[in-house]
């Protein structure tokens, strides 16, 4: 497996519109999916080991944060042609599964993903109440196979700041995992292999 960091989008980048397709068959837009205090958005997908050792904290993530005014959504735009277990179909079962209570969006032209400068799976951006970026990074230390338990820590403190109004700490590290599986041809330029 390819370990791809984030690109780490610039600080107060204001957050792309999107307009996609949920797991629900409805179209859930970036207005519908933002929180009044904050909007995450994560890149992820099915088969990617990096968000398989990391679904449970992801659906604690939108179970514990969503009453409190934030915006969850997930975004899979892996080519499904190469990687079956990353279509809509199977979205529907991984979300089920998982317990996912956030959108789970399918953007097969991958243009959110390039829009958002989007790298990995799983991929973090944090969004203020005025939708600039405060949190692009990992959801903690822990990765598959170092024995470092999952806990959302990183991800959870910036969480904690923007919804109390604090500042979020100027110090993060890029998130870790599987390139997104671009289309032939669609690779973006901001991605290096």
């Amino acid at each position: 497996m390819v370990r791809t960091p984030s690109t780490m989008l610039p600080l107060g980048t204001p957050a792309p519109d999107f307009s996609l397709p949920n797991v629900d068959g409805q179209t859930v837009s970036l207005a519908a999916a933002a929180g009044p205090k904050g909007t995450l958005v994560m890149f992820i997908c099915n088969h990617c080991p990096f968000v398989k050792h990391v679904a449970d904290q992801l659906a604690a993530l939108g179970r514990d944060y969503l009453p409190r005014g934030l915006g969850v959504v997930a975004i899979s735009s892996n080519d499904v042609s190469a990687h079956p277990a990353d279509s809509p179909e199977q979205m529907v079962h991984e979300a089920e599964d998982r317990g996912y209570v956030f959108p789970y969006l399918y953007d097969e032209s991958q243009e959110v993903a390039q829009a958002y400068h989007a790298a990995c799976t799983p991929d973090f951006f944090l969004f203020d109440g005025d939708k600039k970026l405060v949190y692009r990074g990992q959801l903690d230390a822990s990765r598959p196979g170092n024995d470092i338990p999952v806990t959302g820590a990183d991800l959870r403190a910036a969480i904690d700041a923007v919804l109390g109004g604090q500042p979020v700490a100027a110090e993060q590290r890029p998130s870790l995992g599987c390139n997104i599986k671009w289309k032939s041809g669609n690779e973006p330029a901001y991605f290096s292999a």
